[in-house]
């Protein structure tokens, strides 16, 4: 048994590694994953340590976590197809076990395109059934040539969206205003599959089958968070490095990098579309 002395010490270590770092455990994928559909289109490596999900014209495919969380700093390392991948959609995100009407769900998700052109990333966020939550932006990277760090941070404060440590999306809990929080036990889910009804180009573009099967990669199976049992855990804690004081926000270094990429990579953000929202919506107000 861990003595008190030594807990300290094991918060300390978390805290001194970086801001929203942490060095991931090389687990295999079966550990704490299991596949969801499209078995005959996932192929693992490295003694399971490597995971490729693929797509063609039958089916997508796609795995998910053993079990649901109520807060954590989920990551996974992914590389996206390397053809003409327009009307792909490759996804890594948390969504809630519940009914459309009310569940909750946080969202990466890499729309394709043709050969030479940028990916989107697009990310999302649903509260208690409520989302239109959209924001887009373009990667200062090539997502095919190699694997990229992609990281949410979800406390009961704020959840973070980052690209390799870098902070590309907040979104505070303003509950306090009436504005929706997802707060219900999530599982940690990744997917590829055919979105060419609107994924690129407002789906004006299709997807071109003749570059199937789309490939995406996937490495880093460890989870970093508090998963729900029967038993009541309280993952609000702040005995869960994740929810100390230290990740309420982000660190003045962090907000300059946030304000930088979001500045010149961001293609859209719901919270300025004054065709859907001639109000902006209550969450956008700083």
């Amino acid at each position: 048994m861990c003595s008190s002395l030594n807990l300290v010490c094991l918060l300390a270590f978390f805290l001194v590694i970086g801001d929203f770092a942490s060095r991931a455990k090389d687990l295999p994928f079966d550990v704490n994953y299991y596949i969801l559909f499209g078995n005959e289109h996932i192929v693992s490596f490295n003694q399971g340590r490597a995971l490729q999900i693929s797509m063609d014209k039958t089916s997508g495919s796609g795995f998910g976590s053993k079990v649901n969380y109520g807060s954590g700093f989920f990551h996974m390392r992914i590389q996206l197809p390397n053809k003409d991948s327009a009307g792909v959609v490759t996804a890594f995100y948390l969504r809630s076990n519940t009914n459309r009407n009310n569940h909750d769900e946080v969202d990466f998700e890499f729309l394709g395109n043709r050969e030479g052109k940028p990916y989107t990333l697009q990310t999302n966020g649903f509260a208690n059934g409520q989302g239109n939550r959209e924001q887009r932006m373009h990667l200062w990277f090539d997502p095919t040539a190699d694997f990229h760090n992609y990281k949410i941070l979800w406390n009961e404060h704020q959840i973070v969206f980052f690209v390799d440590n870098i902070p590309i999306r907040v979104f505070k809990n303003k509950a306090n205003i009436g504005v929706s929080y997802p707060s219900k036990p999530m599982q940690i889910l990744a997917t590829i599959w055919d979105g060419d009804s609107w994924a690129t180009d407002g789906g004006l573009t299709k997807t071109n089958w003749s570059f199937a099967p789309f490939k995406s990669h996937f490495q880093d199976f460890d989870i970093i968070g508090c998963p729900i049992s029967s038993i009541n855990t309280n993952c609000n804690s702040p005995n869960f490095w994740w929810n100390q004081r230290k990740y309420w926000k982000l660190s003045s270094k962090q907000r300059k990098k946030y304000a930088e990429v979001t500045a010149k990579y961001m293609t859209y953000d719901y919270c300025v579309d004054k065709s859907r929202f001639s109000t902006p919506p209550p969450e956008c107000f700083s």
